[in-house]
């Protein structure tokens, strides 16, 4: 049953990595959008994400819950030591939630509106980027879990280059997913060719934030290249990754939208799969060399047993309807 909680917590994080990534960044497309289409921007980025973003939150709480429950070794040392970059994030997640909603349900259009948009729009950034913070601390080794000063222990434990480089690329990432998906929202052909350039522009920042990951990881000292190609597996991630975004850019240019979601969802799941094989079954590496394994350190094996069941089960559940929401969604008059 252990397999199956450990499957359920890889999938939740690479859905919420591709369904919130995109819900992310929506805002990030409308802050970086040209000030004369701002405004067309919002529309079509509300448009895109609308009602679902709501729903895009339950595969991270699903994350939450299967560590909390399943892993409570991990879950606490992941809330202590990371629990300044985990505030920040929620906070950006609060703030971005709670402004979406007034700026596009409050009948007054004043100048509050103004207000909404910056603090939509900079925490869509925010909360990313600390997302990415915070999972390149838990691989990196940077948890120093022998530290005797606050600093050691609650700030350079995720604070450091290759983290915050980690986090620059889940931010582009994020802009990415958004302008890939939000092209089949629209109908106007400008709109379309606009998004398409927009996604074109993104996808060459994949391989710039890509490269300066990399660097840093060189100027550091982190074996990330070893990581990705360790096996067999790392390089047929890396090619399929390659490939797909070649393909994206051949079905942008085809205008064949509902094949360029595809690889685009496929180009992330591949980078997703590329840095975090080699660590299995290890979740948290420490800085001095010790680790968390998903596969030894996990909870009484009668709660791994009922928490796997309670997975099963709710998915039957859940996931149908989940799945005719979004099609629902999809099929509302387009802009």
């Amino acid at each position: 049953m252990i397999y199956v909680v450990t499957a359920f917590l890889w999938v939740s994080t690479c859905l919420y990595l591709i369904l919130g990534g995109a819900d992310f960044g929506a805002g990030i497309v409308e802050l970086f959008s040209e000030k004369k289409y701002k405004n067309q921007t919002k529309k079509i980025m509300y448009n895109s994400i609308g009602p679902i973003w709501e729903a895009n939150h339950m595969w991270l709480i699903i994350a939450i819950v299967i560590l909390f429950v399943g892993f409570p070794k991990m879950y606490a040392d992941v809330s202590n030591y990371l629990h300044i970059p985990l505030v920040i994030m929620l906070l950006g997640i609060i703030a971005r939630g709670t402004s979406f909603t007034f700026r596009n349900y409050d009948a007054v259009n004043d100048k509050w509106h103004n207000l909404y948009d910056v603090i939509f729009t900079y925490s869509s950034v925010v909360t990313p980027l600390f997302l990415g913070i915070i999972s390149g601390s838990i691989v990196s080794g940077s948890i120093d879990n022998q530290a005797t000063s606050f600093q050691d222990a609650y700030i350079f434990s995720w604070l450091s280059w290759f983290n915050v480089s980690v986090g620059l690329f889940t931010v582009v990432i994020c802009s990415f997913l958004a302008s890939v998906y939000s092209i089949q929202s629209v109908n106007n052909q400008e709109d379309k060719t606009k998004l398409r350039k927009r996604a074109k522009i993104y996808t060459t920042l994949i391989f710039v934030a890509g490269g300066i990951v990399f660097a840093v990881s060189v100027w550091k000292n982190i074996p990330l290249l070893e990581w990705i190609t360790k096996q067999i597996y790392g390089y047929i991630a890396v090619s399929l990754a390659t490939i797909s975004i070649i393909a994206l850019i051949y079905s942008l240019n085809k205008k064949k939208d509902q094949l360029t979601k595809v690889y685009a969802g496929l180009i992330v799941v591949m980078i997703l799969f590329a840095v975090s094989y080699s660590h299995f079954p290890n979740l948290i590496l420490f800085k001095d060399g010790t680790k968390l394994s998903l596969l030894k350190d996990f909870g009484a094996e009668s709660t791994i047993n009922m928490l796997a069941w309670a997975l099963l089960l709710g998915s039957v559940f859940i996931l149908p309807f989940l799945f005719y929401l979004i099609y629902s969604f999809n099929q509302r008059q387009k802009i």
